[in-house]
């Protein structure tokens, strides 16, 4: 399978940087903004002003606001926020050619319905081959050429292989999987427990709080995971693991940035105020918090958040039910 053309739906942060590692990569790549500020920042000066300013874009670059430009690209790259991958998906799917393989690169669990993004794919283009890309990666870090590996999982080895060698360039490693179920769980997971972690930052709980978050987060996610039936080992990879402490450690990530200003003390409103770009953790947490009692999985710290998120609860509340909770052995 050889692969020349390459779509990619989205131009936010990730979507650019994507677009960008395609090109590197060799491909021809035509990137799809719905913004009209986008297209003409992107046209005039090479540079995402909205999304991912100071990043020079590659020359050859191609941006477009019609979803029928992508009609002749052989792969395409799904990038929308996650709550608006069925929308994005549907208005596409009269310009997809059956059998055009869709890598989805969104974190997220879809609200009121409770799927993940590759069932979301099966409803809305069930033609399409899918694949998911995920894994430890800062939009800005990857767009400027920062080493970065992330796990490709697809279910045909054969066509899996293919999108690896087509998507490797010298800064950007993907490693194989056929899990789609585990890589889609840590994606969508992690970015609700990144908002503990900024909570428990924004409050001054320390080092020691921190990594006990991340630990229990990552217990969490594991068991969330295997019950959608996933495996362990795909969540401990960079998928999941390598997602979760990247995500969780540096205000970079939105949604730690966003559990900062939370712990800080500032309302839900004043944290999101002014921020173009998506939160994914806010948006998936009330899909997180059901999809838990659904399944009868154990996830305090994922639900502790989002009853917070919900105004439910309080910062201080939120932590002080996590320490109160009956003492029991480790295990995931």
């Amino acid at each position: 399978m050889q692969f020349k053309r390459a779509g990619v739906i989205g131009a936010g942060a990730w979507g650019t940087a994507l677009a960008q590692v395609a090109g590197w990569a060799g491909l021809e790549v035509r990137l799809q903004a719905r913004e009209p500020e986008v297209i003409e920042s992107i046209r005039a000066r090479r540079i995402n002003e909205a999304f991912l300013p100071g990043v020079q874009l590659d020359e050859r670059l191609e941006v477009t606001a019609d979803l029928a430009d992508l009609a002749d690209c052989d792969l395409v790259l799904a990038v929308p926020p996650a709550q608006h991958m069925r929308s994005t998906l549907t208005a596409f799917a009269p310009h997809h050619r059956p059998g055009v393989p869709v890598i989805l690169c969104s974190k997220g669990i879809e609200r009121g319905s409770l799927k993940l993004m590759t069932e979301v794919l099966a409803e809305t283009l069930p033609e399409a081959p899918a694949a998911v890309l995920s894994g430890p990666s800062f939009a800005g870090e990857v767009a400027r050429g920062l080493p970065s590996a992330v796990t490709l999982a697809c279910a045909d080895d054969a066509l899996g292989q293919a999108l690896m060698n087509t998507l490797s360039a010298p800064t950007f490693r993907p490693y194989l999987a056929d899990d789609l179920i585990g890589a889609e769980v840590g994606g969508a997971i992690k970015n609700v427990l990144a908002i503990a972690c900024g909570m428990s930052e924004g409050k001054g709980l320390g080092r020691s709080a921190h990594a006990a978050l991340i630990t229990r987060g990552f217990a969490e996610m594991t068991r969330l995971g295997v019950a959608l039936g996933g495996r362990a080992e795909t969540v401990s990879g960079l998928c999941g693991l390598g997602d979760l402490v990247l995500t969780c450690s540096s205000p970079q990530s939105r949604n730690m940035s966003l559990g900062l200003a939370l712990g800080q003390g500032q309302t839900i409103e004043q944290a999101l105020a002014g921020k173009r770009s998506v939160a994914e953790g806010y948006e998936s947490a009330p899909a997180v918090r059901e999809l838990a009692e659904k399944t009868g999985v154990d996830m305090p710290i994922s639900l502790a958040v989002a009853a917070l998120l919900a105004g439910e609860t309080t910062v201080d509340a939120a932590i002080e039910g996590l320490l109160s909770r009956p003492l029991k052995v480790e295990r995931h």
